[in-house]
């Protein structure tokens, strides 16, 4: 967001949402770390992805802004391109700009004038920014917003007025080719000042120096009782006409040099010992320098407060629409290649908090060759289907469709497409996810006591508005014992009646869902299964009692202690 004006990609204006950020586990446990990655490899931009993923409001607006300027950043790769073109003219210039120089005493001609070309590049960039947003295809509130600030940002610095004094202050400045000094000297001929006499469009004639101050000395009527310069010397301007002094080219012919009139006591400078040896080119920087000094300090100031306008506060904005162009450029790339998005549906509060159809697990989707591969698999929440109990086989896609879940939250209200056909819901507050922890974490606790704590933190930081995901939660412990826990836990989160899946290989707990139901009239538990066909893993969820001792099974067969396989190894 730009501090001075409020304007802001990620909310609509005079908004005021309330952001919660996410613990800082969840984008590992929901396998994000994974998108935002591939989104970019510069580390800065990374970071930036993820802090705005990481920001979660369940304000309805906010979701909406966002989903419309993703929308039209990602169906229109040309605003892409150039944004991101102007982007990096804008870093190169901040990176290299003479704008900010603050030592006076090297400020010359060459600096001002630079100072001019950035400026001109500054101008050149809003005014491209401004003609890109205008483009007739842009539908989102947040876009119109910004090409109308841009444009406000244009003509209140006044860049029309200032590109043609630019302009105009280039063609004159291209005109000179030389300079009129005049020195005065003491009683030994030694050079104690020198001055400025006049700018000049034409190059001197003459070349012969020596000749010319012979010709010039020789004669006593030659020697002038005053100072003033009638060209009658061989040095003559070409066009008498143009003999005005440097302040009043500046002045009549430079537009923005108009101001610079504080600089008239300023055209003389008095040289060193040093400067005597220096010769005349050191002389005419001494005198350029003395000269432009004033003016340089006086346009420093001017020149960095019309950058300031067009850099600072559109630049404000650029980490903002690098958000969006770094996650348009992943999603779309992930379209090529098979994978499906759709554009989601923030909803106000109702009957169905979320509808999912055909929604799949993006990091699993992204590690795939082929994306017809995908299981998708369709999914609600609402008053009789608040938290899942999810069973199923080991290494069923328990968990790959509980990440799922979290991801279609986190991703749409981070304004993105969401891997699914469709997708429909209420903004969640906040996401919650209790997976397995490290090993090194559980050292003082022991797995149990840990779990125990991370749940009961979880639990008091949730609202009925948040979204938990569970993965073998008091699954450390034996099954009395973790059945005992688990169940209290399943009750105490009907009564918030916060959105949950819990997967687990505590089939019972699946059984005593309707159970669970009955106990609490503000939301309802249901049995969610990983079904199998014909023994085989289907990786498709479906509403079901669980299938029994299918994970027992799986473990047996994993450590070869079934029947068959135990009697096979003698």
């Amino acid at each position: 967001m730009n501090q001075q004006t409020g304007f802001s990609l990620m909310q609509p204006i005079k908004s005021n949402p309330e952001y919660r950020r996410l613990p800082d586990h969840v984008m590992h446990d929901l396998g994000l770390e994974a998108f935002c990655k591939a989104a970019s490899d510069d580390d800065k931009e990374r970071r930036l992805i993820t802090n705005v993923l990481s920001q979660i409001t369940d304000d309805v607006s906010v979701a909406d802004y966002r989903r419309a300027i993703f929308a039209d950043i990602l169906n229109l790769p040309e605003l892409r391109t150039t944004m991101m073109q102007l982007f990096e003219r804008i870093q190169f210039l901040k990176d290299f700009s003479t704008m900010h120089k603050t030592s006076d005493e090297e400020l010359g001609l060459w600096h001002l004038f630079h100072r001019l070309d950035e400026l001109d590049d500054y101008i050149r960039i809003v005014e491209t920014m401004r003609d890109c947003l205008s483009d007739e295809r842009i539908q989102s509130e947040g876009l119109k917003n910004l090409k109308d600030y841009v444009s406000s940002l244009y003509e209140d610095a006044c860049f029309a007025e200032m590109k043609t004094d630019i302009a105009a202050l280039k063609m004159k400045t291209s005109e000179v080719q030389s300079v009129t000094l005049g020195i005065n000297v003491n009683e030994r001929f030694e050079a104690t000042s020198i001055g400025l006499v006049s700018v000049n469009r034409k190059p001197f004639k003459k070349s012969n120096i020596v000749s010319n101050f012979a010709d010039a000395v020789a004669a006593k009527d030659k020697i002038r009782d005053n100072a003033d310069w009638d060209g009658d010397l061989h040095y003559q301007l070409i066009e008498k006409e143009e003999k005005r002094g440097m302040i009043e080219y500046m002045k009549e012919e430079g537009g923005l040099l108009g101001a610079a009139s504080v600089i008239a006591n300023a055209t003389t400078v008095n040289p060193s010992a040093d400067d005597l040896a220096a010769g005349s080119t050191f002389y005419l920087d001494a005198v350029m320098n003395k000269v432009l000094r004033s003016l340089v300090k006086k346009l420093r100031d001017t020149l960095t407060k019309y950058a300031d306008v067009a850099i600072m506060n559109v630049s404000g904005l650029v980490p903002e629409f690098l958000y969006y162009i770094r996650c348009a450029g992943l999603i779309n790339r992930l379209m090529e290649k098979g994978c499906v998005f759709c554009e989601a549906q923030p909803e106000t509060e109702g009957e169905t908090s979320m509808t999912a159809e055909g929604f799949y697990n993006l990091k699993l989707a992204m590690n795939m060759e082929n994306a017809k591969e995908i299981v998708p698999n369709d999914l609600i929440f609402d008053k009789n289907h608040t938290v899942y109990i999810l069973t199923g086989a080991n290494r069923g896609g328990k968990t790959t469709i509980t990440q799922a879940v979290g991801q279609l939250f986190v991703l749409a209200q981070g304004g993105l497409f969401v891997p699914a056909q469709s997708f429909r819901y209420v903004p969640c507050d906040c996401v919650y996810t209790h997976f397995p922890a490290d090993e090194d974490k559980t050292m003082d606790l022991g797995r149990l006591g840990e779990e125990c704590v991370r749940f009961k933190e979880m639990f008091s930081a949730a609202t009925g508005k948040s979204l938990l995901l569970l993965n073998e939660t008091f699954s450390t412990t034996s099954f009395e014992e973790g059945y005992y826990i688990a169940r209290d836990s399943v009750k105490a989160l009907l009564t918030k009646a916060a959105r949950t899946i819990y997967n687990t290989h505590m089939h019972k707990l699946g059984e005593d869902a309707g159970d669970f139901s009955l106990e609490n009239t503000g939301a309802g538990a249901a049995s969610l299964i990983m079904k199998t066909e014909d023994g085989r893993r289907s990786f498709k969820v479906a509403l079901a009692r669980p299938e029994g001792s299918s994970y027992a099974k799986d473990i047996a067969e994993k450590y070869g202690v079934t029947y068959e396989m135990l009697i096979a190894s003698e």
